[in-house]
């Protein structure tokens, strides 16, 4: 099965290796050629020098970028993908992207006769690597089960959810819970350092109590405690997610204000932390706030 694939990021790359052997054969692109260049080297992956000639031949195309738009600004012009696209073929979009642009994407390419699933995955770089992501899937049935045995490459848990755009919308519910989580917590624990307790002792009655999360026992245990602060997803992703769930709330005539808070928050923290944080940094904002800092 020809596959191509275009977005060679963080989790990118580590999807794609799954496919760059049998029974796949794999053609990838990457605005960065140098990094192409390396993964295809690695590999034995065939590296295109356009997208247009990534998806040339390839009966599967996947798409991990960072945003819909981008995904979508693919589409166009003489080396974009709809002037190598051959019809009838299948369109993977495993970006965190927003609902009304994959819609837009997929009637786009429904005018080619390509079937479109955006199929977001959760999981991080280690799941990518042990090939037991999440994918979120949003597709009819028909297009959902032809992608399956390519998605299954890499993920582990793989569910439709409904239409194309449940997906999308599924991830970016998931991202507002984290960000929400990520943001709580760094309250408590600040307001817990400031008046002495110790963060360490807290994390442990949290973790062993209702209030624990994965941020408490993961995320904060190992990178906030620790200082260590290993920079694996962008803050300023994580506030794409949550503005996009956000906008589905409003779509569908749903009041969310503590998701349109905590979106209003994390884009005061990415504009003071810098484009390059991690979404866990958040919580230096806090700490700069109320001067003091959580450590040990």
């Amino acid at each position: 099965m020809n596959v191509s694939f275009l977005g060679l990021g963080a989790i990118g790359a580590p999807m794609a290796r799954h496919l760059a052997k049998p029974p796949f054969s794999l053609a990838v692109w990457n605005r960065t050629k140098s990094r192409a260049d390396a993964f295809g080297t690695e590999t034995g992956a065939r590296v295109a020098g356009s997208p247009a000639d990534a998806v040339r031949g390839a009966s599967v195309v996947i798409t991990c970028l960072p945003t819909s738009h981008e995904v979508e600004a693919l589409l166009d012009g003489p080396d974009g993908v709809l002037a190598g696209l051959a019809p009838q073929s299948l369109f993977i979009d495993c970006t965190s992207g927003d609902p009304a642009t994959s819609r837009r994407i997929a009637a786009r390419l429904g005018e080619n006769g390509t079937a479109f699933m955006d199929a977001p995955v959760s999981g991080g770089v280690s799941g990518a690597q042990q090939g037991a992501l999440t994918v979120m899937c949003g597709a009819d049935e028909a297009t959902f089960e032809r992608a399956r045995p390519v998605i299954e490459a890499f993920g582990k848990k793989i569910v439709r959810c409904g239409p194309v755009g449940a997906g999308d919308a599924v991830k970016a519910v998931n991202q507002a819970l984290l960000g929400i989580h990520i943001w709580a917590l760094s309250e408590g624990l600040v307001a817990l350092s400031k008046a002495g307790i110790s963060p360490r002792l807290a994390l442990d009655v949290i973790n062993a109590s209702s209030g624990r999360s994965n941020v408490s026992q993961n995320l904060f245990t190992e990178r906030v405690i620790t200082r260590a602060f290993p920079r694996t997803f962008k803050l300023a992703l994580m506030e794409k997610d949550v503005t996009i769930a956000a906008e589905f709330a409003r779509e569908n005539r749903v009041p969310s204000p503590l998701i349109q808070s905590v979106a209003d928050l994390l884009r005061v923290a990415r504009q003071a932390l810098g484009e390059d944080a991690d979404h866990v940094e958040t919580v230096k904002l806090l700490e700069e706030w109320a001067g003091c800092e959580v450590q040990g």
